[in-house]
């Protein structure tokens, strides 16, 4: 489970409620705003951990809410983009007017949870990964537990939350083999049906990660019958 909180705001019901779908499946706390006026209520209650923003939005514009949050309120919290917008002019807009990230749609949602990950961990204050960081090591992969980075020959490697906890209880007990059904309750909380290839998809996409920064080394072994460990 994640600690973030992140703000959805977007006025189309649909993809905003496509949105929450994503994040609540992989463990974060969510809020919705269907307006530039409703967020702006919103963050007057609340402050989230990272906002994810339309910029066609009726009652306030998402550039006029970008700049609300960096002037007027001085809120460093992470803002990313996703927008149908698809010009350089209005990347560049948004990015120089203090958005962290920017998301063209139509979207796909490993990118969405990739790149939430990877502005949360640039995001994080130093001071915080300074203090009891756990850093676990195998072969050329490096995951430091503090910041969620993971690097496989000096190079980060982006993971979604779930692939990310997938791989952290598999380092932090390297001998030990996890059964598919273990891993599934770990991680996703809920219980094992035995029809879900949830976890197989995962692993492999851990997989087909860590190989593109070294492909010589096997990291994640499978288990015939049983499950996954580290190799």
């Amino acid at each position: 489970m994640n600690e973030q909180n992140i703000l959805i705001v977007e006025d189309d019901t649909d993809i905003n409620n496509l949105l929450k779908k994503i994040l609540t499946r992989a463990g974060y706390p969510v809020h919705q705003a269907f307006s530039g006026t409703e967020a702006r209520l919103l963050m007057s209650m609340e402050k989230p951990d990272l906002i994810l923003l339309d910029l066609m939005l009726p009652g306030m514009p998402g550039e006029a809410l970008i700049s609300f949050i960096r002037s007027e309120l001085n809120w460093k919290v992470p803002v990313i983009v996703l927008s149908a917008k698809s010009g350089l002019e209005s990347k560049v807009a948004a990015l120089g007017g203090g958005a962290d990230d920017y998301i063209t749609k139509p979207f796909e949602p490993a990118e969405v949870l990739a790149r939430i990950g990877a502005v949360l961990r640039r995001c994080q204050p130093e001071t915080d990964l300074a203090e009891n960081t756990q850093i676990y090591t195998y072969k050329k992969l490096s995951l430091n537990e503090e910041s969620r980075r993971v690097t496989v020959a000096d190079e980060e490697i982006l993971l979604t939350p779930h692939e990310y906890d997938i791989l952290l209880i598999l380092l932090r007990e390297q001998e030990k083999v996890f059964s598919r059904e273990r891993l599934y309750e770990l991680v996703w909380q809920n219980g094992y049906y035995g029809e879900d290839n949830t976890v197989n998809v995962h692993v492999s996409n851990i997989r087909k990660k860590i190989m593109a920064r070294d492909g010589e080394n096997e990291y994640i072994k499978t288990v015939w019958g049983i499950g996954f460990k580290m190799a």
